[in-house]
């Protein structure tokens, strides 16, 4: 099993590399260009400013998956409610990497006073992220359908929810 870890500026060319192979290789995620490393780490920085999680799997010494939170909007109302990214080297996919990253984020977003975690799945067709979501207690709210152009065909958006904690129940303040 992976060691799940928060993740550390050196791990940021891992990182890139493994969000690289998304962006040109899959419809989990909407950008067209992959990001520099450059980026990355500004996208980490905002992260953890904000209190939220940035995670990694490593395993014999080397990074093969990373997971995040991040305010589901910019706007501080939405502070509570959080939106989970989950990306695992294609070399280690069906390893349970995924599950072990989002189960650890769960339980730091919730530390870090996150009420509601979202899921915003890119690609209806995404079957093993919209699976790993369910597994770990996350249901359907919706799906908004052609709403994204990658490789020459209309993507869906698949949401879904989990309440943290008292989720809404009670008052955050």
């Amino acid at each position: 099993m992976p060691l799940i870890r928060t993740s550390q500026q050196g791990d940021l060319p891992a990182i890139t590399h493994i969000y690289a192979h998304h962006v040109q290789q899959g419809t989990g995620s909407f950008e067209i260009d992959a990001p520099s490393c450059a980026d990355m780490a500004a996208r980490r920085a905002e992260v953890l400013a904000r209190g939220l999680p940035w995670l990694v799997a490593e395993q014999d010494g080397q990074v093969l998956g990373f997971a995040y939170a991040n305010w589901f909007k910019p706007r501080p109302a939405f502070r509570f409610s959080a939106e989970d990214s989950v990306y695992v080297a294609a070399s280690a996919c069906g390893q349970g990497m995924g599950r072990a990253l989002l189960a650890q984020l769960l339980v730091q977003a919730e530390q870090a006073e996150v009420r509601k975690m979202l899921a915003v799945i890119g690609d209806s067709a995404n079957a093993s992220s919209i699976a790993l979501h369910r597994a770990l207690g996350f249901g359907e709210i919706g799906v908004l359908r052609s709403v994204g152009w990658k490789f020459g065909a209309w993507r869906d958006i698949v949401l879904m929810e989990k309440s943290l904690g008292a989720g809404d129940h009670t008052s955050p303040e």
